[in-house]
């Protein structure tokens, strides 16, 4: 017997959830692009994108998935054969410098593991030690959607800025912003690279990079870039179909200003941050609840360096595994898989899985993820404490 027919609830870390109210703004047909209402929603879209990262910095509209927004930050300012130090606390930071070595850059990666944020003492080493600031880059991501870590962007700003480094820092926050706090020129960013699956509710397919007056600096000393990546014409564009260098993204930007009216002018931004913080302890007091009695541990130990976008979770041999496939098969509820945490060819790969809390989430979906999880563990017989849905619901009703 199956339960899952109704409305399916996802709560995989991105693509998140949709609200209904952004996917009408999307459901109409094309409009004029050259003139006329959406070239007039644009001139609104920008501003408030500024104030969504806390900045005064230009920001650049890709068409395109995070990986795009990585490529546009790292073409405009860097060349074949310059060194960029890479912080890795999981998947995808590791993923950006990969991507950067293809591009030829040097890429010097500090690995700080699977379960740990970056620690600010050892970047300080790292720097001390690049004496001829052979370094043109430091890159990082403020939640890594693998590990579900939260990297303290500030701290690591404050390191740069001390120290004088020329470097820039560039910080990926594809996974963080609209969740998580974010205060881009407070916290010494240059470059920060975002997209719309996430936070700010909307399918995958139109990336940001904000760039502040040193990467415009750096852009300006390059020969040559690109022409799609090149941010300069859409910086500087004098018509419409500049911005985007050709067709706009139309029905993503009727939705990005619907998701974006909801965030910053209905709801708030500060208003939303508080929202994730209470669902992101709810999700964690239910696993600590469960891993009481039996194998089921949260990622990350420290509830200050945990995501409160996405929470990864390790169980014993195999209980990941079933325990995905019974709450999708029978509950209607998809969670993640352990990305990133073992190879997906080995066994190991079935001991992990993540619960995504971003974006356009309330209690009925996040205790219906949690309520649907904990039926699965008594399904398959996995070992767990009680008490799991006591603890999330006391988290709610506190606040």
């Amino acid at each position: 017997m199956s339960l899952h027919y109704g409305q399916k609830l996802l709560s995989i870390p991105g693509p998140s959830v949709i609200p209904d109210r952004v996917l009408n703004a999307m459901h109409r047909n094309n409009p004029n692009i050259y003139e006329g209402e959406l070239v007039d929603i644009v001139s609104g879209i920008i501003p408030d994108l500024k104030h969504l990262a806390k900045t005064d910095s230009d920001v650049a509209i890709y068409i395109s998935n995070g990986h795009g927004a990585w490529e546009a930050a790292l073409t405009n300012v860097l060349s074949k054969g310059d060194k960029v130090l890479v912080l890795g606390t999981g998947l995808f930071a590791q993923r950006w410098g990969k991507l950067g070595k293809s591009l030829g850059l040097v890429i010097d990666l500090l690995d700080f593991g699977k379960q740990s944020s970056v620690d600010p003492a050892q970047i300080t080493e790292h720097l001390l030690a690049d004496k001829n600031h052979q370094i043109k880059a430091i890159l990082m991501v403020q939640t890594d959607t693998a590990s579900s870590v939260r990297n303290d962007v500030d701290a690591v700003g404050r390191v740069i800025k001390s120290m004088a480094h020329p470097a820039l820092f560039m910080v990926d926050c594809i996974a963080s912003l609209g969740t998580e706090k974010f205060l881009m020129d407070d916290w010494n960013v240059d470059i920060m690279v975002a997209a719309s699956q996430k936070g700010l509710m909307l399918p995958a397919g139109i990336s940001f990079v904000y760039i502040n007056n040193r990467a415009k600096a750096a852009r300006e000393r390059k020969e040559s870039v690109s022409s799609y990546w090149d941010w300069k014409p859409r910086l500087e564009a004098s018509r419409f179909s500049e911005l985007f260098c050709g067709t706009a993204p139309t029905h993503h930007l009727f939705g990005l200003r619907e998701a974006l009216n909801i965030i910053l002018h209905e709801e708030g931004l500060e208003a939303v941050w508080a929202r994730h913080q209470v669902f992101a302890r709810c999700v964690w007091a239910a696993v600590e609840a469960w891993g009481s009695s039996g194998r089921m541990y949260l990622n990350i130990e420290d509830p200050e360096k945990r995501s409160c976008a996405v929470t990864a979770i390790s169980t014993a041999s195999g209980d990941a595994g079933y325990l995905r496939k019974w709450t999708e098969d029978v509950a209607g509820v998809t969670l993640g898989v352990g990305l990133g945490m073992a190879s997906p060819n080995s066994p190991e790969y079935e001991n992990f899985f993540r619960i995504g809390h971003m974006g356009h989430v309330n209690v009925p979906m996040v205790m219906g993820t949690l309520g649907a999880i904990d039926a699965g563990l008594k399904a398959n017989n996995i070992d767990h404490g009680p008490n799991g849905l006591a603890a999330a619901s006391a988290v709610i009703a506190h606040g």
